[in-house]
C-alpha cells in the first residue's frame, strides 16, 4: 500500500494505492496519521481510494481510525472515488453516515 498526500486550497488529499488489508494497514496506518498531524490547519480531508485495487474489513477499521483522529481535530474527513467494490463494502458498512462522499 502506497500513501502519498499532499496539501491544496486548505484540503489535505491523502491517495491511497495498493491493497487495503491486514498486512498493508499498519503502515498505511502510521503514513496517513503521520500526514495528519503535519497538517493540522487544514479545512478538511479527502482520502482518495481511486487507486485501492482491494478492501475488506480492515479497510473499514482503517477509515474509522482516521475518522477519530480528524473528528479530534475537528477537521471533516470525506472518502473520494472508491472503486464499485469497495463502494459496494462501504455502503453495507455503513460507513457513509459517518464519513460522507466528496462532492
Amino acid at each position: 500500500m502506497t500513501v502519498t498526500g499532499y496539501v491544496r486550497d486548505r484540503i489535505l488529499y491523502i491517495n491511497l494505492c495498493g491493497e487495503m488489508d491486514e498486512c498493508a494497514s499498519q503502515d498505511a496506518r502510521v503514513k496517513c496519521d503521520r500526514l495528519i498531524e503535519n497538517n493540522v490547519g487544514v479545512g478538511k480531508i479527502i482520502i482518495n481510494l481511486s487507486e485501492v485495487a482491494f478492501m475488506d474489513s480492515t479497510g473499514i477499521g482503517f477509515l474509522i481510525g482516521r475518522y477519530k483522529k480528524a473528528a479530534k481535530l475537528s477537521v471533516p474527513l470525506y472518502i473520494e472515488k472508491p472503486n464499485f467494490a469497495a463502494d459496494k463494502i462501504l455502503n453495507i458498512s455503513g460507513i457513509y453516515s459517518l464519513i460522507p462522499k466528496a462532492e
